[in-house]
């Protein structure tokens, strides 16, 4: 086995110079972090009004009473943003592939897929639930969804899955030409091309982006509380009423931070990986 080279003099001495600089700057973000964080919290605490924001808002009573309901509620909203993302990617990649296609003949369902990702992506998502949660009931169609549930469902794929199918569009049309020729190539069909060599390479291109909507995704699932189900922003809302009290909302938030924080730091490591693969890092 062949042992590695001794390092020179010189590599040594970069090598401390760099964990020396990295060490400064880590102490100096640490501190100016702490200083600006405990000067915003001095402010706010020294406030007038602080008190009563305090007991409106942050009472640990109140906190406490509400964290079971809540929480309880929050499980709908964990089941809708799995049953959704699904849902959105299937529709997504659907809509994707079928404005990529170069085949006349489906023109009439390109022109549906412009239609729909411009008028959806244009539409307010609050709007969406509202028109598809009392809409679609109204309509009175044998085999139309009743379930708040799944109306709720539709609602947010019908929203989402526009922006989803745009984000991996996009990347499939920066795939370069030359991967499409190299499937060609070697005898694959155009599907299998588009399959086996341009998919992947173009979703492993917008995994960021796609997780950024995704977490937008798991907040915006507070918004079916509009058409009635009864998921956490819709519980603490209740109790909000019943005990004339607000800290249910914040309970409510903090289950939303604590659900959306792995995602966003998950974002963040891929973007980074991405870049540093480009740049050949």
């Amino acid at each position: 086995m062949t042992e590695a080279p001794a390092r020179s003099a010189r590599q040594r001495e970069r090598e401390r110079y760099r964990r020396r600089r990295n060490r400064i700057r880590a102490t100096v973000a640490a501190v100016s972090t702490i200083v600006v964080l405990g000067a915003l919290v001095g402010v706010v605490l020294a406030s007038p009004g602080w008190d009563r924001v305090r007991a409106t808002f942050f009472d640990y009573d109140d906190a406490v009473g509400s964290l079971g309901d809540v929480a309880s509620a929050f499980v709908l909203n964990i089941r809708l943003f799995l049953t959704v993302e699904v849902a959105v990617l299937v529709l997504g990649l659907l809509i994707a592939v079928i404005r990529v296609i170069p085949a006349p003949a489906l023109a009439p369902v390109k022109v549906i897929a412009v239609v729909y990702t411009d008028v959806f992506r244009g539409t307010p998502t609050l709007l969406i639930v509202l028109l598809v949660g009392f809409g679609v009931p109204a309509l009175e169609l044998t085999g139309l969804p009743t379930s708040l549930f799944w109306l709720g469902v539709i609602a947010l794929t019908l929203s989402y899955g526009a922006y989803v199918a745009e984000v991996i569009r996009a990347g499939i049309l920066s795939v370069h030409p030359s991967q499409w020729a190299s499937g060609r190539a070697i005898g694959l069909s155009y599907a299998k091309t588009l399959r086996h060599v341009v998919l992947p390479q173009a979703l492993r291109r917008v995994a960021p982006p796609l997780l950024n909507d995704f977490v937008s995704l798991q907040k915006d699932t507070a918004l079916l509380s509009t058409i009635g189900l009864v998921e956490s922003l819709r519980a603490a809302q209740v109790i909000s009423g019943r005990d004339f009290v607000f800290t249910p909302y914040v309970v409510a938030a903090c289950f939303f931070i604590v659900a959306t924080i792995p995602l966003a730091r998950l974002t963040d490591h891929l973007t980074v990986r991405s870049l540093r693969r480009e740049n050949g890092i």
